[in-house]
């Protein structure tokens, strides 16, 4: 028997896939409603997106409404379509997505991250992809509380000498 060379030759040998995540992603199966939506969930500062996705021509509603009338600004339409893009998923599938608190800004990445997530409910072999874009990580940066004794979250009030 030849001698194994790399790690890899040596876990096809032993009949090991050759990372554990991978054979996670493959055994993984759609999670799928009754209408063959995935569903997700998607948080960005004060803002929480309800984002179900399913087979169309790459049409975006959020609250209603056509994504262009919703986000105004290029800037964050860019942003919520982003993970599609990155996996070339962008004209394969209708998002429809409910968006509560926060602004525009912080609605604009929890769609993103609930769309990220949602992609991976409905394919499971985009985790990997999606996750090198850093897409499913939630971005915990939120506004600092005010303290007491404090003009805002560490401004402190104008020093007067006399």
């Amino acid at each position: 028997m030849a001698e194994a060379t790399t790690l890899a030759d040596l876990g096809k040998a032993m009949g090991v896939a050759s990372s554990p995540a991978a054979a996670v992603v493959a055994d993984a199966k759609p999670k799928l409603d009754a209408k063959g939506r995935a569903y997700a969930t998607g948080r960005r500062k004060n803002a929480i997106a309800r984002v179900w996705i399913k087979r169309g021509k790459g049409k975006i509603t959020v609250n209603g409404k056509p994504i262009e009338t919703y986000f105004a600004r290029p800037v964050l339409r860019m942003l919520v379509q982003q993970p599609a893009i990155s996996v070339n998923r962008n004209t394969e599938f209708d998002v429809d997505c409910t968006v509560v608190g926060g602004g525009l800004s912080g609605q604009a990445g929890a769609v993103r991250h609930g769309i990220a997530r949602a992609l991976c409910n409905f394919e499971p072999p985009l985790r990997p992809a999606l996750k090198k874009g850093s897409f499913l990580t939630r971005d915990s940066r939120a506004v600092e509380r005010k303290k007491y004794g404090r003009a805002k979250a560490r401004r402190r009030f104008q020093f007067s000498k006399r």
